[in-house]
């Protein structure tokens, strides 16, 4: 089986394509095009230790891995038709799992056009590549953030979400939309992931764990918005993959519900309140938090609350590692990382 992973520089994609080199009968083809969003040393150090030297990368070429022998990575955009359409061609792909996006709620509002570019021009250049070359399956990352201020809670995937209350959001809802038209229109299976607050070894600086657990080490002050009345429902990484991997063999057909499509919750089902997450940080670091109350930020929600029923019934499986474990592991790499 050839699976190429988009976005596998990023947290959750260099993550999955550690899962997946695993799969002795899989040759795994990833690609990045590493911007700065964030530290870019973060993403490299993310592929050096899938065994993709940083020396060696260069745009457009691609790059054996010196640690997995199914492994190649090459840095391009997807928001570059050219280049994609050169890989699908390079590569008769089995499967596709797009983890590729321009992240961050807040971001969004300062820089619109980087989340159309990226999240809606590349996509579509996925979808298309898709279309043309004979995909099973085509994964993609959607996000808790298409829920908006929703009243029903849990949040199931028949929630209304026609209300986005960010840029980033609207981007992912428009992904949705986008592959039910390729599905619908030329049968293409294609399975959008909500995924909820991801967290882990590994993870992104600019979200919420990382942000804070790095405030306390360093003895500096924490922003808490909304005066600290929030909960999340904190997904670990490995819970993430584990759904995206499970949901690969799992490809709707004609007789699905919305036939060729099909959207799951990727969730812990289990949310946290906000203090009691900065609660267990401080104690697992060993440290008091220097905690600054603010407002709530524009584009921001004060909770998130999968319903994971259609994934569980679907794939039989249900994320559980524990908030406790998964704050342990992710606070035993970040002081690795910072030494």
């Amino acid at each position: 089986m050839k699976i190429l992973v988009t976005g596998s520089a990023g947290f959750v994609g260099f993550h999955l394509v550690e899962r997946l080199v695993k799969r002795k009968d899989s040759e795994i083809i990833g690609i990045d095009n590493i911007n700065d969003y964030y530290d870019i040393n973060l993403k490299y150090a993310r592929l050096e230790r899938s065994g993709i030297a940083r020396s060696d990368i260069e745009t457009d070429h691609p790059v054996k891995s010196a640690k997995y022998h199914n492994y190649l990575f090459y840095r391009i955009d997807i928001s570059d038709y050219a280049a994609l359409s050169e890989i699908f061609r390079s590569y008769s792909f089995d499967v596709v799992i797009n983890m590729a996006a321009q992240a961050g709620v807040r971001y969004s509002i300062e820089n619109p056009h980087a989340y159309i570019q990226s999240n809606i021009v590349g996509f579509t250049n996925v979808l298309e590549c898709c279309r043309y070359s004979g995909i099973k399956h085509l994964i993609y990352a959607s996000s808790s953030s298409v829920y908006g201020i929703s009243n029903k809670i849990p949040f199931s995937e028949d929630n209304n979400t026609n209300y986005p209350v960010s840029i980033y959001a609207a981007t992912k809802k428009s992904d949705e939309l986008l592959a039910h038209s390729y599905s619908h229109l030329f049968r293409l299976p294609t399975t959008g992931v909500r995924l909820f607050t991801v967290y882990g070894p590994w993870g992104r600086p600019d979200m919420a764990p990382m942000l804070f657990a790095e405030a306390i080490m360093a003895n500096r002050p924490i922003h808490v918005f909304n005066n600290g009345e929030m909960s999340r429902d904190f997904t670990y990484v490995d819970d993430i993959v584990d759904g995206i991997v499970n949901i690969i063999e799992k490809a709707p057909g004609d007789n699905a519900e919305h036939p060729f499509y099909q959207l799951f919750n990727i969730g812990n089902s289990r949310p946290v309140e906000l203090m009691r997450f900065i609660s267990m940080l401080e104690k697992a670091i060993g440290r008091k938090a220097n905690i600054e109350m603010f407002p709530m930020q524009p584009g921001d929600v004060s909770v998130t609350y999968a319903d994971t029923g259609k994934l569980e019934q679907c794939i039989h499986y249900k994320p559980a590692t524990t908030i406790e474990a998964g704050i342990a592991s992710f606070i035993h790499w970040l002081k690795y990382w910072k030494s």
